[in-house]
């Protein structure tokens, strides 16, 4: 199975159509107003409507109200919700279906944290990241990797990947999916289509050399 690609925190319409033309699979839309990537639902809106069929939106939260995470998908309904803080299995549940959950790496936590998302159903997916997101830091792969099956949902890899090492981390750990954002930027905010492009590229080679 091809791994899925998401680029995370396009801000602006041709950052947007860069990404679907690059293959991208999924486009995060980030609504924490603190973020340098941080959307107004017009112009998450402007986006949605841009992109070709097939290509999903997700929007981002970090540790919102049910009522601020369901007005802002009213006023842009995205396909999924990003969770990206530390909100509670009850708030998960409310602003479920179609919810990825994200969780920080750390070696002494991350199987205890796959398994208890594991079992909340409105959970579709399990990101983990190497930092509070967007911050460009790495993980253990190896380690993720030895605990992986503990994870019935989808596995999200993000966290610090580039062009140059995505390849070795699809190798390494074997997700659904790859999370990029840091890492395909020009300036802090700022999405390279040329980065981008590249970034596609390697998931791809990897894909093939893995036989997907």
């Amino acid at each position: 199975m091809p791994t899925r690609i998401k680029v995370c925190g396009v801000t602006d319409v041709g950052s947007a159509l860069a990404a679907a033309e690059a293959g991208a699979d999924a486009v995060g839309l980030v609504f924490v107003r603190a973020s340098p990537r941080f959307v107004t639902t017009d112009v998450a809106w402007s986006i949605c409507d841009v992109l070709p069929p097939f290509v999903s939106t997700v929007g981002l939260f970090v540790n919102p109200s049910a009522d601020e995470y369901w007005e802002t998908r009213e006023e842009c309904p995205f396909h999924l919700g990003q969770l990206h803080g530390a909100e509670s299995e009850p708030l998960v549940k409310e602003c479920g279906p179609d919810v990825i959950k994200a969780v920080r790496y750390a070696p002494e936590t991350i199987e205890a944290d796959l398994l208890k998302w594991s079992r909340v159903e409105e959970v579709s997916a399990v990101l983990v990241d190497g930092g509070s997101g967007g911050t460009g830091e790495t993980l253990d792969w190896k380690n993720l990797a030895a605990v992986a099956d503990r994870c019935d949902h989808p596995i999200v890899l993000a966290g610090g990947l580039t062009p140059e090492n995505v390849g070795e981390a699809i190798r390494t750990v074997r997700p659904y999916a790859v999370d990029v954002s840091s890492g395909v930027e020009s300036k802090r905010g700022v999405k390279d289509p040329v980065r981008v492009a590249a970034f596609c590229a390697a998931v791809r080679e990897a894909d093939r050399e893995l036989g997907g």
